[in-house]
């Protein structure tokens, strides 16, 4: 088994007083497809926040290649985000710049001794990655919404992250279009060993990419059930079982 790349010990995850989930405890692993799943408001998107560094945890540790994220000053977080990629459910593209300076920003920002035909040169090979060759001269409102999702994540990619982060990336798009992110984000896994960490209630999604899943309770405030997606269909409480089965036989959730 890889080693964990990133930890949540003891996690404590909300707002000032506001606590939102307690006594978090995982592993993300090298090279994993870790989803963090649950029914809406059930702190998904907070605990995403908690582990990019956005923001610090009201308990506990964050480790990232085992060292305590939080324990750092302000310089040494900002340096080991480097190591981060994220994909936000809006994509968060800039609508005045082009898909090549989208991604330039980045890479000029935290790589200044890159020339700019270097840049340029990484910036194409970004859109390569995710299939939009040749888009590099193209803005974000000519593209459809599965090629901005394509592009925010070609962005998420410059710095060669070893972490890659989605919250809710099929959000908006048609069952075609996540399909096909289903199928680059196995890809990126598979060509890159980052580690990818996915925030989403789609059971499409869950199925076809996750290799471990947390699910995140908003009555217990905590997490209930951590495993593959098979042994928590065996073995996880009737919660976690009928939000993986959800449509079947009529069933539903609050995730719908």
């Amino acid at each position: 088994m890889s080693e964990a790349i990133l930890v949540a010990e003891d996690l404590s995850a909300g707002y000032g007083k506001l606590v939102i989930q307690r006594d978090l405890n995982f592993a993300i692993r090298r090279g994993e497809i870790f989803v963090i799943m649950g029914g809406s408001g059930c702190g998904k998107s907070t605990l995403l926040r908690h582990l990019i560094g956005l923001q610090a945890p009201l308990a506990g540790r964050v480790l990232f290649d085992g060292e305590d994220f939080w324990a750092h000053d302000e310089d040494s977080r900002a340096a080991l985000q480097q190591h981060f990629g994220v994909l936000y459910q809006n994509g968060a593209l800039w609508g005045a710049m082009t898909l090549r300076e989208n991604i330039c920003l980045p890479l000029a920002a935290y790589r200044p001794m890159l020339r700019e035909a270097e840049l340029n040169e990484l910036a194409a090979l970004k859109l390569g990655l995710v299939g939009l060759a040749g888009c590099d001269e193209l803005y974000p409102s000519q593209l459809s919404g599965g090629m901005r999702k394509r592009a925010a994540l070609a962005r998420a990619l410059a710095l060669d992250p070893q972490v890659l982060f989605f919250d809710e990336p099929s959000a908006g798009l048609d069952p075609i279009s996540s399909l096909a992110l289903d199928e680059l984000i196995l890809q990126l896994r598979d060509s890159l060993g980052a580690s990818i960490v996915l925030v989403t209630h789609e059971l499409p999604s869950i199925h076809a990419v996750a290799d471990t899943c947390l699910f995140l309770d908003a009555e217990a405030r905590t997490q209930i059930a951590l495993g593959p997606v098979q042994q928590l269909l065996d073995e996880a409480p009737d919660k976690v079982q009928r939000f993986l089965r959800r449509g079947e036989r009529g069933q539903t959730t609050e995730a719908e």
